[in-house]
């Protein structure tokens, strides 16, 4: 990875990452390591934000939720981006895929707007990211 690179981070990777019991903890945590070392630029967006929350609130409890929040919400940490009308359009274009089973509409809506945003990594654990062709971080 190029030093600061700009890079993608999924509900999954933030998830693992707050959850010490997560499967994926240690690996996320490795990983978070080696962006930071790199200087990464950090983004995600609004539906992942939305989906991590609820996921953390729901899975764990509220405080780790709002520490979550937090942690994402300090200086340097990651820039969150927006969805736009025209995200959410072009994201419909995905659920036509056959080879995009059982994907969500969070990981549409975040296919558009890295392509729009011009970001070619994803921080991810979720395959569909690699099948429409971005690089993951690993």
């Amino acid at each position: 990875m190029r030093h600061r690179q700009a890079v993608f981070v999924d509900s999954g990777a933030w998830i693992a990452l707050a959850l010490s019991r997560d499967p994926l903890h240690e690996r996320a945590r490795e990983q978070w390591g080696l962006l930071k070392g790199a200087g990464a630029k950090l983004y995600t967006s609004v539906p992942v934000v939305i989906e991590t929350f609820t996921f953390l609130d729901r899975n764990a409890s509220r405080d780790a939720a709002l520490a979550w929040r937090e942690a994402i919400s300090r200086p340097g940490t990651a820039r969150i981006l927006a969805c736009e009308l025209g995200d959410l359009e072009q994201s419909w274009d995905y659920f036509r895929r056959a080879d995009l089973h059982k994907l969500s509409a969070v990981d549409a809506t975040s296919f558009a707007i890295m392509k729009r945003a011009r970001i070619r990594i994803a921080y991810t654990f979720d395959h569909h990211f690699a099948t429409v062709g971005f690089r993951l971080v690993d």
